[in-house]
């Protein structure tokens, strides 16, 4: 574990350092603390602001400006229901999961930034506090690693989880939503108002069998959330039926998300995650600078 733990933070520096770092604006309100440049005085400024070297300086009232702070919080909600330890590609939806832990971990903790973490697995909820340093990154990551699985027929709730990050309200930050969002959708509404406070970014991990049957005729089907399974014969209309109901409800998840207006990123376990990572970076950071992504 602590082996494969460390090659995944050396593969997240080599590949992905340098996009996600940067001067960012505090999402704090309010004028901040750091002292920054001198403007001549004008009606309605706050007269505690007035610098008085410069205005003695030039003989015209000049107040300081001050800039946001620029330490980040993240907080990461990580869910970890029965319906993610499943996987038929490269590996299964949850070591995607905690491979999107890592790269927020590891790319968003320097410069005195903070992350911390609720991390849900339909049946306990646990929080790892949100703090700075290396040392925390890697044992979030680790935490998140050794969580136990489940119990088969455990319902996950997506939705308490997003609540517990929102109640009560935490300072203006970063806020990264990880799951497979199957199942409900009653997630949508506190994943709006989640939005209303910070920068949020939800994480949608895939897997082939998610969105598509093969033809493999019969096959037992099996519900990791419930216990319940079915046998059924992988028709071509079986298979045409399921590949429309899941695109319908990836459909409907990726409206729910827009809604929220959160940036999406779709990790899938049969594609190269950090390389699907570096474009959602690149396209959002041309966004932000104006450009076309």
């Amino acid at each position: 574990m602590e082996a494969g733990l460390r090659l995944l933070e050396i593969d997240v520096r080599r590949r992905l350092d340098g996009l996600l770092q940067g001067n960012h604006l505090g999402l704090v309100p309010g004028p901040g603390s750091e002292p920054g440049e001198a403007r001549p005085y004008t009606p309605g400024d706050d007269v505690r602001r007035m610098d008085w070297a410069v205005t003695a300086r030039t003989t015209t009232p000049h107040i300081r400006e001050t800039v946001a702070d620029r330490e980040l919080e993240t907080w990461l909600v990580v869910d970890l229901s029965p319906s993610l330890d499943f996987g038929t590609a490269a590996c299964e939806k949850r070591d995607l999961a905690v491979a999107a832990t890592a790269a927020i971990a590891h790319l968003t903790r320097g410069g005195g930034n903070r992350v911390g973490a609720l991390i849900s697995t339909g049946a306990e909820l646990v929080r790892v506090p949100a703090r700075g340093g290396l040392a925390h990154a890697r044992g979030l990551v680790r935490k998140v690693a050794q969580t136990p699985r489940a119990p088969e027929g455990t319902r996950g709730d997506l939705a308490a989880a997003v609540e517990q990050l929102r109640r009560p309200p935490r300072r203006r930050g970063l806020a990264v939503v990880i799951s497979d969002f199957l199942g409900g959708t009653d997630w949508q509404r506190p994943l709006r108002a989640l939005s209303v406070r910070h920068e949020l970014v939800a994480v949608e991990v895939v897997d082939p069998r998610d969105v598509e049957l093969p033809a493999v005729g019969t096959v037992v089907l099996a519900d990791p959330e419930t216990g319940r399974q079915r046998e059924v014969h992988a028709s071509a209309l079986l298979r045409k039926e399921f590949a429309a109901a899941a695109a319908e409800h990836r459909e409907e998840v990726a409206a729910g998300i827009r809604r929220a207006g959160a940036a999406h990123l779709v990790l899938r376990t049969d594609s190269d995650w950090i390389a699907d990572t570096v474009r959602f970076v690149v396209a959002r950071k041309r966004r932000w600078s104006g450009g076309v992504a």
